[in-house]
């Protein structure tokens, strides 16, 4: 039994890119310049940094398919993704850029063979990971800042959309209630 495969992680992570890009929408252009701390990436930077996290996947999974990380220097990708966020980008810009990266991803993580997937990387430490749990932790790192991104939105005060989606569901809901009580 396979509760969860290739073909689902793909629809989850097309799942969570549509809801970091309607995030992404419902931000003000005028809000992307906006940092919660002055040592936190802005929005529009965060939104970058979203869009740019495949290509370490693409990397270290298809480009160089390295079998370890031991002794890996994580601070050439960082300092790349640090590089590709910096360059002003307008609101339509990076909308676009999450599209397109979103996409491109999802098609390149469908396109790989599961005898791939299954293969496993040495961590730093020695532990190892499969490259498909690899890849599901890129889906989770969005989610991570996507987590980020709602928060600011309530400190813009910006109702997120995954709440607005629910309020008339629970206006029913309470409306039904309070005609059922005594």
């Amino acid at each position: 039994m396979n509760l969860y495969g290739p073909k689902q992680l793909i629809d989850s992570m097309r799942t969570v890119r549509k809801n970091t890009i309607l995030i992404a929408e419902d931000i003000p252009d005028k809000d992307y310049g906006y940092r919660p701390t002055p040592d936190s990436r802005s929005v529009a930077e965060t939104l970058v940094h979203i869009a740019s996290l495949s290509q370490a996947d693409r990397f270290l999974h298809g480009e160089e398919r390295l079998p370890s990380l031991e002794g890996f220097d994580f601070g050439t990708i960082i300092e790349k993704s640090d590089v590709e966020e910096r360059p002003p980008r307008s609101k339509e810009q990076i909308l676009g850029f999450l599209r397109a990266e979103g996409e491109r991803w999802s098609q390149w993580v469908g396109s790989l063979p599961e005898a791939l997937l299954a293969e496993q990387v040495r961590m730093p430490g020695g532990a190892s990971k499969s490259r498909f749990e690899m890849l599901l932790g890129t889906k989770e790192h969005e989610m991570h800042h996507r987590a980020q991104l709602t928060v600011v939105e309530r400190l813009l005060g910006i109702v997120p959309h995954l709440t607005r989606n629910r309020q008339p569901r629970r206006a029913v809901t309470t409306e039904a209630a309070t005609q059922q009580a005594p």
